[in-house]
Parts: structure tokens; C-alpha cells; sequence
């Protein structure tokens, strides 16, 4: 009872040591803020010294607490080592990892990794939170997950590396109902781009890549809606409320493709989407993301 409440405290600690940040270090633990405020004056109370300096804005590792995270990680994963010598003769990686990942991501790149992870190592588990794709590799910067699935962005961050998993070209979609859209599409080899009303991503590499089309085209795009996450754009496409540029692999992976057109492939324009997992380089050391990332690895496809 003692060693579970010890580790607890532990993994308490390095969240918030990671995130200095109560909320974001409360949401990787599923717990309050509270409940993780008054764990971690807990601890500090066991060992004697104040870990952390906190005010109403900011939260710091004290020296103790610098040295502290040393002893937390060696404790863990000496927890971890001892529990695989004990309970299986072969050794296994034990952990849990946090992913963020698009929808489409989770049910493509996703499922190939999860399953041959699931076969090779049973004793990791998974927190998965899906969103808009343009925020991945923020989440990870921020410390809200430790591995995100990932466009390549134009310039990489130096904290991150990145390993390629795929590849995705772009696509522009127009609605197949009828519609004032799509009698403009009825010639694809003469459409009037400016005329059309277009549903944009709200930020990201999407929306940098439709743009850097726009001004490649001399067209003055006209916006419709802005929308975080692909997916969403096929449907209001699918509803004949405009034209959008999307990544194939979110086409082939929607329901509703049936339900709208490729109009043109970008792809002699405008360069696609380099997709691949995305870590701090500091925590590429764990033992549970370095064994995602081989796997990862081992199944690149372009």
C-alpha cells in the first residue's frame, strides 16, 4: 500500500515537473488541480524540503526539486525493472503513453501501430486524445501528451524529433449534390477559383499550403467557414457550402466520400504532408515511446 502511494506521489510530481503547470499536469494525471496541489504538498511534507515555488502565475522546480526528478525517474523505472524480472521470465516494457492524433490518423497510422504494439508489448498502455491536426505538435511542446502523430511542419522545432511514418498528398474537393457549387465545377478544365467560396482550415500547414496555392494561382480565395480538423471540412464540402483543399488520406478514410468530388490534384503544385510521430527529444529515452517509435519506424510507408 505504501509503494503504491509512494509511486503516485511520484508520477504526480514529474507531471507537474514536466508541465509546471497545475492544469495541464492535473489533465495528464486525470485528476482536479486541487487534488493534485494538496498530493504534491503531501510530498513535500515526506521529504522535508519545498520541491516546487508557486504563485498565482507560475510554478518552478526549486534546487531540491531539480534534484528530486532525478531520484523520481530512477525510482520508476527501477519499479518497472523489478516488476518485469518478478512476473515474467522475458523482459517487458511496462508504461503508459499519451498520444494526440487527428480522427483520421487514429483509424489509419494509428491502428497499424497500436495493433503490432499490442502483440509485441502487451504492458503498455495508451491514453489517446484526438483533435484538430494542426495542434499535434504544440500538445507535445506544452506537455499535454508525450507523442502526437504529426504533419512535418516547415521548420521543426528544435526540441522535437520527428521519425517519418507516411506520406499524403493534397486534394481539392467540391460537393457532388446539386447546388450553385457544384454547376460551377460542371467544367473542370475551365473553373473560376475566385468565384468559388472556399472552407478553410483555421491554422496549421493546411492552411499555409492552400495559401501558398492561392498566391501560386493568382487566385484571391474567397472563405466560407474556418474549421479545425479535416474531417469536418469534407462534410460542409459534402453539403455543397464550398471547396476545400484536404489531405487524401482524410478523403479515402471519410464516410462521406462518396459524397464529394476530387475537382483537382494539387499535388504538381503544391508539395503534400510528410506525416510521422512526434517526441520531445528529452523523453526519447523512455523505454515505452522509444518502443512506439520502432515500431513506428519499421512500418514507413510512401
Amino acid at each position: 500500500m505504501v509503494v503504491t502511494m509512494d509511486h503516485k506521489h511520484l508520477n504526480y510530481f514529474l507531471a507537474l515537473a514536466k508541465t509546471l503547470h497545475f492544469a495541464r499536469a492535473s489533465e495528464l494525471c486525470h485528476i482536479s488541480a486541487p487534488t493534485l496541489s494538496r498530493n504534491i504538498k503531501q510530498l513535500e511534507d515526506e521529504v522535508g524540503a519545498v520541491l516546487f515555488n508557486r504563485d498565482n502565475r507560475t510554478v518552478k522546480l526549486t534546487q531540491e526539486g531539480k534534484a528530486f526528478c532525478d531520484y523520481a525517474n530512477a525510482t520508476l523505472a527501477s519499479w518497472h525493472r523489478f516488476k518485469a524480472d518478478i512476473q515474467e521470465p522475458q523482459q517487458h516494457i511496462y508504461g503508459n503513453v499519451s498520444i494526440y492524433c487527428s480522427v483520421t490518423a487514429s483509424y489509419s497510422f494509428l491502428h497499424q501501430i497500436l495493433e503490432k504494439l499490442r502483440m509485441q508489448h502487451p504492458y503498455i498502455e495508451i491514453t489517446l486524445n484526438t483533435g484538430d491536426p494542426a495542434l499535434a505538435i504544440n500538445r507535445v511542446l506544452d506537455g499535454h501528451e508525450a507523442m502526437a502523430i504529426a504533419a512535418k511542419p516547415v521548420k521543426l522545432p528544435g526540441q522535437i524529433a520527428f521519425t517519418s511514418i507516411g506520406y499524403s498528398p493534397l486534394v481539392l474537393i467540391g460537393p457532388k449534390i446539386a447546388c450553385p457549387i457544384s454547376e460551377q465545377l460542371k467544367d473542370l478544365e475551365t473553373i473560376h477559383w475566385s468565384n468559388l467560396e472556399f472552407i478553410v482550415a483555421e491554422q496549421g500547414l493546411s492552411r499555409q499550403r492552400l495559401e501558398q496555392w492561392w498566391r501560386k494561382k493568382n487566385i484571391h480565395g474567397r472563405i466560407y467557414a474556418h474549421v479545425a480538423g479535416h474531417e469536418a471540412m469534407v462534410s460542409m464540402v459534402s453539403l455543397g457550402l464550398g471547396v476545400a483543399m484536404v489531405p487524401k488520406i482524410v478523403l479515402d478514410n471519410s464516410p462521406l466520400k462518396e459524397k464529394v468530388q476530387v475537382i483537382s490534384d494539387a499535388e504538381k503544385d503544391i508539395p503534400g504532408f510528410e506525416i510521422g510521430l512526434a517526441v520531445l527529444k528529452k523523453e526519447r529515452h523512455d523505454p515505452a515511446l522509444n518502443a512506439i517509435w520502432e515500431i513506428a519506424q519499421s512500418l514507413l510507408t510512401y
